[in-house]
Protein backbone atom coordinates (compact mmCIF):
# COMPACT_ATOMS: atom_id res chain seq x y z
CA UNK A 1 0.00 0.00 0.00
CA UNK A 2 1.01 3.31 -0.75
CA UNK A 3 2.02 5.82 1.72
CA UNK A 4 2.57 8.96 -0.73
CA UNK A 5 -0.35 11.10 -0.38
CA UNK A 6 -1.61 12.09 -3.76
CA UNK A 7 -2.76 16.09 -3.06
CA UNK A 8 0.61 16.61 -1.67
CA UNK A 9 2.55 15.22 -4.66
CA UNK A 10 -0.10 17.22 -6.83
CA UNK A 11 0.57 20.17 -5.23
CA UNK A 12 4.27 20.19 -5.06
CA UNK A 13 3.97 19.22 -9.04
CA UNK A 14 1.74 22.54 -9.51
CA UNK A 15 3.84 24.60 -7.15
CA UNK A 16 7.49 23.32 -9.37
CA UNK A 17 5.76 24.10 -12.38
CA UNK A 18 4.22 27.84 -10.90
CA UNK A 19 7.76 28.92 -10.12
CA UNK A 20 9.31 27.92 -13.41
CA UNK A 21 6.34 29.92 -15.45
CA UNK A 22 7.73 32.82 -12.90
CA UNK A 23 11.33 32.35 -13.76
CA UNK A 24 11.85 30.93 -17.20
CA UNK A 25 15.06 29.61 -17.58
CA UNK A 26 16.97 29.17 -20.56
CA UNK A 27 16.72 25.44 -20.50
CA UNK A 28 14.41 23.12 -19.71
CA UNK A 29 14.51 22.06 -16.19
CA UNK A 30 14.52 19.07 -14.79
CA UNK A 31 12.02 17.57 -12.05
CA UNK A 32 14.25 15.45 -9.50
CA UNK A 33 12.54 13.32 -6.68
CA UNK A 34 15.01 13.58 -3.95
CA UNK A 35 14.88 10.67 -1.79
CA UNK A 36 16.46 10.56 2.24
CA UNK A 37 16.15 6.55 3.82
CA UNK A 38 16.26 5.77 7.50
CA UNK A 39 16.85 2.67 9.27
CA UNK A 40 19.59 1.46 6.46
CA UNK A 41 23.27 0.82 7.55
CA UNK A 42 25.21 1.03 3.69
CA UNK A 43 28.03 -0.52 5.38
CA UNK A 44 26.10 -3.96 6.57
CA UNK A 45 22.78 -3.72 4.60
CA UNK A 46 22.99 -5.28 1.17
CA UNK A 47 22.87 -1.81 -1.28
CA UNK A 48 20.30 -2.15 -3.65
CA UNK A 49 20.08 -1.26 -6.86
CA UNK A 50 17.19 -1.58 -9.42
CA UNK A 51 15.88 0.01 -12.91
CA UNK A 52 12.43 0.56 -13.76
CA UNK A 53 10.72 2.17 -17.03
CA UNK A 54 8.46 5.33 -16.20
CA UNK A 55 5.42 5.41 -18.58
CA UNK A 56 6.87 9.22 -19.90
CA UNK A 57 10.59 10.31 -21.01
CA UNK A 58 11.66 12.71 -18.16
CA UNK A 59 14.85 13.95 -19.80
CA UNK A 60 14.32 13.89 -23.67
CA UNK A 61 18.12 15.23 -24.04
CA UNK A 62 19.55 12.92 -21.86
CA UNK A 63 23.00 11.75 -24.02
CA UNK A 64 23.22 7.96 -24.94
CA UNK A 65 26.05 6.80 -27.09
CA UNK A 66 26.23 3.67 -29.59
CA UNK A 67 29.12 1.35 -29.02
CA UNK A 68 27.94 -0.36 -32.31
CA UNK A 69 29.42 -2.71 -35.02
CA UNK A 70 29.41 -1.21 -38.60
CA UNK A 71 25.39 -1.72 -38.76
CA UNK A 72 25.03 -0.41 -35.94
CA UNK A 73 26.74 2.92 -36.24
CA UNK A 74 25.34 3.14 -39.33
CA UNK A 75 21.27 3.63 -37.51
CA UNK A 76 22.74 5.74 -34.87
CA UNK A 77 24.00 8.23 -37.60
CA UNK A 78 20.15 8.16 -39.23
CA UNK A 79 18.64 9.00 -36.22
CA UNK A 80 21.21 11.78 -34.87
CA UNK A 81 22.25 9.49 -32.49
CA UNK A 82 26.49 9.62 -31.31
CA UNK A 83 28.52 6.61 -31.34
CA UNK A 84 31.74 5.27 -31.30
CA UNK A 85 32.85 1.74 -33.31
CA UNK A 86 35.43 -0.81 -31.82
CA UNK A 87 38.28 1.34 -33.14
CA UNK A 88 37.70 4.14 -31.56
CA UNK A 89 37.22 2.32 -28.45
CA UNK A 90 41.10 0.55 -28.75
CA UNK A 91 42.12 4.42 -29.39
CA UNK A 92 41.29 5.08 -26.04
CA UNK A 93 43.94 2.38 -24.99
CA UNK A 94 42.52 1.45 -21.87
CA UNK A 95 43.85 4.61 -20.41
CA UNK A 96 41.42 5.51 -17.30
CA UNK A 97 41.19 9.04 -17.26
CA UNK A 98 40.00 8.49 -20.62
CA UNK A 99 37.71 5.96 -20.06
CA UNK A 100 36.56 8.12 -17.31
CA UNK A 101 35.75 11.40 -19.09
CA UNK A 102 33.74 9.00 -21.87
CA UNK A 103 31.61 7.71 -19.25
CA UNK A 104 31.27 11.42 -18.02
CA UNK A 105 30.44 12.55 -21.49
CA UNK A 106 27.03 10.66 -21.58
CA UNK A 107 24.27 9.36 -19.12
CA UNK A 108 24.37 5.98 -20.72
CA UNK A 109 25.44 3.61 -23.50
CA UNK A 110 24.15 1.15 -25.46
CA UNK A 111 25.94 -1.45 -27.19
CA UNK A 112 26.17 -3.69 -30.39
CA UNK A 113 26.31 -8.05 -29.34
CA UNK A 114 29.74 -8.07 -31.00
CA UNK A 115 31.08 -5.24 -29.26
CA UNK A 116 29.25 -5.84 -25.54
CA UNK A 117 31.40 -8.86 -25.01
CA UNK A 118 34.58 -6.83 -25.62
CA UNK A 119 33.94 -4.00 -23.63
CA UNK A 120 36.02 -5.43 -20.72
CA UNK A 121 39.19 -5.87 -22.71
CA UNK A 122 38.76 -2.73 -24.56
CA UNK A 123 37.68 -0.57 -21.70
CA UNK A 124 38.49 -1.82 -18.64
CA UNK A 125 36.05 -1.43 -15.44
CA UNK A 126 35.71 2.05 -16.04
CA UNK A 127 32.34 2.24 -17.22
CA UNK A 128 31.29 -0.31 -15.33
CA UNK A 129 32.33 1.80 -12.10
CA UNK A 130 30.76 4.35 -13.36
CA UNK A 131 27.31 2.80 -13.31
CA UNK A 132 27.16 3.26 -17.01
CA UNK A 133 27.69 -0.12 -18.26
CA UNK A 134 26.07 -0.65 -21.35
CA UNK A 135 22.39 -1.83 -22.49
CA UNK A 136 22.80 -4.75 -25.10
CA UNK A 137 20.60 -4.30 -28.68
CA UNK A 138 20.24 -6.68 -30.56
CA UNK A 139 19.79 -6.08 -34.53
CA UNK A 140 16.48 -7.95 -34.17
CA UNK A 141 14.87 -4.38 -32.45
CA UNK A 142 14.73 -1.05 -33.16
CA UNK A 143 17.28 1.47 -32.26
CA UNK A 144 15.43 4.36 -32.03
CA UNK A 145 12.46 2.52 -29.44
CA UNK A 146 15.68 1.18 -27.59
CA UNK A 147 16.62 5.19 -27.23
CA UNK A 148 13.38 5.93 -25.83
CA UNK A 149 13.17 2.78 -23.27
CA UNK A 150 16.75 4.17 -22.17
CA UNK A 151 15.72 7.79 -22.26
CA UNK A 152 12.39 6.13 -19.97
CA UNK A 153 14.67 4.34 -17.44
CA UNK A 154 15.21 5.67 -13.90
CA UNK A 155 17.97 3.56 -11.92
CA UNK A 156 17.73 3.78 -8.03
CA UNK A 157 21.06 2.20 -6.30
CA UNK A 158 22.13 2.99 -2.83
CA UNK A 159 25.73 3.86 -2.53
CA UNK A 160 27.79 4.95 0.70
CA UNK A 161 25.03 7.55 1.59
CA UNK A 162 21.38 7.46 2.36
CA UNK A 163 20.11 10.08 0.18
CA UNK A 164 19.86 9.56 -3.59
CA UNK A 165 18.08 11.95 -5.89
CA UNK A 166 16.62 10.57 -9.77
CA UNK A 167 14.52 12.61 -12.55
CA UNK A 168 11.11 11.69 -13.00
CA UNK A 169 10.27 15.06 -15.05
CA UNK A 170 10.81 18.01 -16.60
CA UNK A 171 9.20 21.45 -16.56
CA UNK A 172 7.40 21.22 -20.07
CA UNK A 173 5.45 17.89 -19.25
CA UNK A 174 2.45 17.73 -18.20
CA UNK A 175 1.70 18.04 -15.05
CA UNK A 176 -0.63 14.35 -15.31
CA UNK A 177 2.16 12.94 -16.41
CA UNK A 178 5.03 14.32 -13.96
CA UNK A 179 2.75 12.59 -11.07
CA UNK A 180 2.62 9.38 -13.17
CA UNK A 181 6.22 9.28 -13.12
CA UNK A 182 6.58 10.38 -8.90
CA UNK A 183 4.27 7.43 -7.80
CA UNK A 184 5.88 4.90 -10.06
CA UNK A 185 9.21 5.64 -9.32
CA UNK A 186 8.35 6.10 -5.25
CA UNK A 187 6.33 2.47 -5.70
CA UNK A 188 9.36 0.77 -7.45
CA UNK A 189 11.83 2.63 -5.07
CA UNK A 190 9.66 1.83 -2.12
CA UNK A 191 9.94 -2.02 -3.25
CA UNK A 192 13.52 -2.37 -3.11
CA UNK A 193 13.67 -1.79 0.30
CA UNK A 194 14.45 -4.01 3.28
CA UNK A 195 11.27 -3.29 5.20
CA UNK A 196 9.44 -0.50 2.66
CA UNK A 197 8.18 2.54 3.83
CA UNK A 198 9.87 1.99 7.23
CA UNK A 199 12.85 2.50 5.64
CA UNK A 200 12.16 5.96 3.72
CA UNK A 201 12.71 8.99 6.19
CA UNK A 202 11.36 11.80 3.51
CA UNK A 203 10.95 12.70 -0.01
CA UNK A 204 11.18 15.72 -1.59
CA UNK A 205 10.21 16.90 -5.32
CA UNK A 206 12.65 19.51 -6.99
CA UNK A 207 13.36 21.45 -10.09
CA UNK A 208 17.04 22.30 -11.29
CA UNK A 209 16.73 25.92 -10.30
CA UNK A 210 13.61 25.87 -8.35
CA UNK A 211 12.57 25.17 -4.06
CA UNK A 212 12.19 22.02 -3.30
CA UNK A 213 8.89 20.35 -2.21
CA UNK A 214 8.04 18.28 0.42
CA UNK A 215 6.05 15.00 -0.55
CA UNK A 216 6.89 12.73 2.47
Amino acid sequence: MSKLQSEAVREAISGIMGDSKDKQRKFVETIELQIGLKNYDPQKDKRFSGSVKLPHIPRPKMKICMLGDAQHVEEAEKIGLESMDVEALKKLNKNKKLVKKLAKRYHAFLASEAVIKQIPRLLGPGLNKAGKFPTLVSHQESLEAKVNETKAMVKFQLKKVLCMGVAVGNVSMDEKQIFQNVQLSVNFLVSLLKKNWQNVRCLYLKSSMGKSYRVF
